[in-house]
């Protein structure tokens, strides 16, 4: 009667240490946690920026817990005001750059300090060679295409790696003050030619009673309200999509399908900017420019000032074209406007 019980004894003892044995190979093929190294000093293997974020032994900061705020209030609002998902198409991620180096990918805004975080990563990257200081590169140089690799250009598994492993960053600000900063930007600078041929010659046919001829052939003397008119209008949108210094964030960087894991504001520029640094690891290595105090960067005040002369007609309809980039950037309707 013994001899069954101790087969069986010797059998179960025997098939546990064979489920051993596959465990343990097992779990010695499965990827170990994605660290990033640095090929620059040679160093072994480091913690990433995506686990230095959201490793749990990190101690608790303010800044942290700002950042996380923000990022369940993006994700409440995705799905709040979005009803429909789709999938992502290389046309979608036009404007994400990335650094393979430090597992970084930055999608970047225009008018929200874009041209220095291309800096910063052109010198992270190693695009501009022995040059460590982000604002000895020419600003024309940092938006030349191919000097940065945008996520488009790889293959979709190399494209969802990316998008699981890597620190996806993304830096907003309020929607009116950007807008007005591209309008003085693009509209009333003598040296934006291109901008004043390509669509000030436009917006002062289609919008402007009597133009003179020099204004068609210049564009050089757009107003606000044209500028304001030209956006509202439905034939614009139907004829070309907006230029990205004008497109809405979430058109440009699609938040509600792609997680971002830090999202940076105008508002906090420094603070922000240093967190993803510090979190990459490379706060030692290259410093975000701070703005400099004498700076004409635009305000709400000066936003203000220039919707003085818009109607409350036109600027709801502006706020209605602009109001996913308030809601899911939890910006406020300012205070100025008056169709309430």
């Amino acid at each position: 009667m013994r001899k069954p019980k101790i087969i069986r004894m010797v059998f179960a003892l025997g098939l546990g240490c064979f489920l051993m044995v596959i465990f343990y190979f097992n779990s010695s093929l499965k990827p170990a946690p994605e660290t990033v190294s640095d090929r620059s000093s040679g160093q072994k293997s480091r913690r990433s920026p995506l686990q230095a974020l959201y490793d749990g032994d990190q101690a608790e900061s303010a800044v942290q817990a700002i950042h996380q705020g923000r990022r369940e209030l993006l994700e409440e609002a995705c799905h709040s005001y979005t009803r429909k998902r789709r999938v992502l198409i290389p046309e979608d991620l036009k404007h994400i750059i990335v650094d393979d180096q430090h597992g970084l990918l930055y999608c970047y805004v225009p008018k929200v300090a874009c041209t220095n975080w291309k800096r910063v990563l052109m010198v992270l990257t190693g695009v501009t060679g022995s040059i460590r200081d982000p604002l000895a590169i020419p600003a024309n140089e940092a938006h030349i295409p191919g000097n940065l690799r945008t996520l488009s250009e790889y293959s979709t598994s190399q494209i969802n790696q990316r998008l699981r492993s890597y620190l996806k960053f993304v830096f907003v600000r309020e929607p009116f003050e950007r807008l007005v900063s591209a309008y003085r930007n693009k509209f009333t600078r003598s040296y934006n030619t291109a901008f004043h041929k390509r669509y000030g010659t436009k917006i002062v046919r289609r919008h402007r009673v009597n133009p003179q001829p020099e204004a068609l052939e210049k564009g050089n003397d757009v107003s606000f309200e044209e500028f304001v008119y030209y956006l509202v209008d439905p034939a614009t949108q139907r004829e070309e999509p907006f230029n990205e210094h004008w497109e809405r964030v979430h058109s440009l960087c699609h938040p509600c399908l792609i997680h971002y894991d830090v999202v940076g504001k105008y508002e906090t520029l420094e603070q922000d900017s240093h967190y993803v640094l510090q979190l990459a690891g490379v706060e030692d290595q290259v410093s975000f420019p701070t703005l400099s105090k004498g700076s004409t960067r635009t305000t709400g005040d000066m936003a203000a000032q220039f919707f003085q002369n818009i109607s409350p007609f036109y600027q709801k309809k502006l706020y209605n074209l602009y109001r996913m980039d308030f809601l899911l950037f939890n910006y406020s309707i300012p205070a100025y406007l008056q169709f309430r």
